[in-house]
């Protein structure tokens, strides 16, 4: 029996062979650590329902409050959340249409479900406010003192002709390559 041979129960084994599987269970153990996801949620916000958005600004906060990085994408409907006001000039018929018909800020934000002409996001907001709770614009600003980032997705913006200065300062515009890139690293993907 050479130096380099061991004696086990199922037969002789080569050291060096031994030694080399050994190296590469730790290159594959090594190799899935780093491929784990960040400590990061990523959100992608599509309804513009003031239930839903506050949903995911309740989450978004949480997540910021535990030391998670969040990354919150508005596309579509979720794009009236950002707005801080409607600008017609410029735009064709179809996209001041589009302006005309949406909400122009975050205030004017409709409820998905018993909405009543206005009614039931009023009702909501007023139960929110006699129970001490946090209203949206005030966790709009509360996501963005926290290191919230905030994605407005460019595609989304060009379709239903939003403007950039319709906009709140201090977005990042990006396409969805860029929020797929921080999707990919995070442990928590939500679509709201």
């Amino acid at each position: 029996m050479s130096v380099s041979d061991v004696t086990t129960p199922s037969g002789k084994v080569d050291i060096n062979e031994l030694m080399e599987r050994l190296a590469a269970v730790e290159q594959r153990v090594e190799s899935l650590e780093e491929s784990q996801p960040d400590d990061m949620v990523a959100l992608i916000v599509f309804s513009g329902d003031l239930d839903r958005v506050l949903a995911a600004f309740v989450i978004a906060t949480g997540a910021a409050a535990l030391g998670q990085e969040v990354s919150m994408f508005f596309t579509f409907w979720g794009l009236g959340v950002l707005k801080k006001e409607s600008n017609l000039a410029g735009k064709g018929l179809f996209e001041k249409m589009m302006s005309i018909m949406s909400p122009s800020n975050s205030t004017q934000l409709p409820v998905s479900k018993m909405n009543y002409f206005g009614v039931g996001a009023k009702m909501l907001r007023q139960m929110m406010k006699d129970n001490n709770v946090s209203s949206l614009e005030e966790m709009i600003d509360m996501a963005r003192e926290m290191g919230v980032k905030m994605l407005a997705c460019e595609m989304s913006k060009d379709v239903m002709g939003i403007q950039d200065e319709e906009l709140m300062d201090g977005l990042e515009p990006a396409g969805v390559a860029a929020f797929l890139g921080e999707s990919l690293r995070s442990r928590t993907n939500l679509f709201i």
